[in-house]
């Protein structure tokens, strides 16, 4: 267990380092999370009533998604673990005496958190300083709030254990760009990252709740805002931890199999 918190506190600082890029991503993110509730607040001021959320719930939804971003962004990789595959250099990762799974899933995590740390704490700060109903609200219970929490944690560790896929994908192919961009789209799209879950229609709803990408970020953000609530949100919460195991246990298994029939060409 020491070498891999090692692995996750290496990872963690060296991530810390890059605090001018922070701003600049703090800048971008409020930004941007400004430019989208505007956006919804063209469509609200429609004259309809029939909206799925209301709009306080929907800009904190964004609000904390901006926050977040560095945690649940669908597109970030780490570049070392693919150029370690495709480059044969996994040959000195394999010497290693630890859990090639283990050992990259912790790295991933670590430089995912010493992100949101940089961004986290200021977006929120701001937004929750912005005029009504344009701010960003507390949850509306304390239950809410822990069970946000747990929420949020399972959905950070959905993602890592659907992207450890990813990265094992890469031993089968020639270049890794290819899946990385699929995922990329895959997951943006129906994690609620684009157009909130509620948002869609009623139909396909139950389908897109059954997948694990709302497992990701929509749940602990609809848990948040209050949207989900009570039984609905320990039901949420046990459907996260059933697509991780079933994610932990098809990465072990493939990454044995893979592991199995690596071939390091070189010198």
């Amino acid at each position: 267990m020491k070498k891999y918190l090692s692995f996750f506190r290496i990872r963690f600082i060296a991530g810390l380092q890059y605090r001018a890029a922070a701003w600049a991503g703090i800048a971008t993110q409020f930004a941007w999370g400004g430019m989208t509730i505007l956006m919804f607040w063209a469509f609200y001021q429609s004259g309809e009533n029939n909206f799925p959320m209301t709009f306080p719930q929907l800009s904190s939804y964004i609000w904390m998604q901006q926050a977040f971003l560095a945690m649940f962004m669908a597109w970030f990789f780490d570049n070392d673990i693919f150029e370690s595959i495709t480059s044969g250099s996994i040959a000195y990762e394999l010497c290693r005496p630890c859990d090639v799974y283990a050992m990259w899933f912790v790295k991933n995590m670590a430089i995912r958190l010493s992100r949101v740390v940089l961004r986290c704490f200021p977006i929120l700060l701001a937004a929750a300083f912005l005029p009504a109903p344009f701010n960003i609200t507390l949850p509306p219970g304390w239950l809410s709030g822990v069970l946000f929490l747990a929420s949020v944690t399972f959905g950070f560790l959905v993602l890592i254990s659907f992207s450890m896929l990813i990265y094992i994908s890469a031993f089968y192919t020639i270049s890794p760009m290819g899946i990385r961009i699929l995922a990329t789209s895959v997951i943006e799209f129906f994690a609620g990252a684009i157009i909130p879950i509620p948002f869609f229609p009623e139909a396909l709803q139950p389908i897109l709740y059954a997948l694990p990408f709302a497992s990701m970020q929509n749940t602990p953000f609809l848990i948040y805002t209050g949207h989900i609530s009570g039984f609905e949100a320990w039901r949420s919460i046990a459907v996260q931890l059933v697509w991780l195991a079933a994610l932990m246990i098809a990465g072990r298994i493939l990454m044995k199999r893979a592991l199995k029939k690596v071939i390091v060409q070189g010198g």
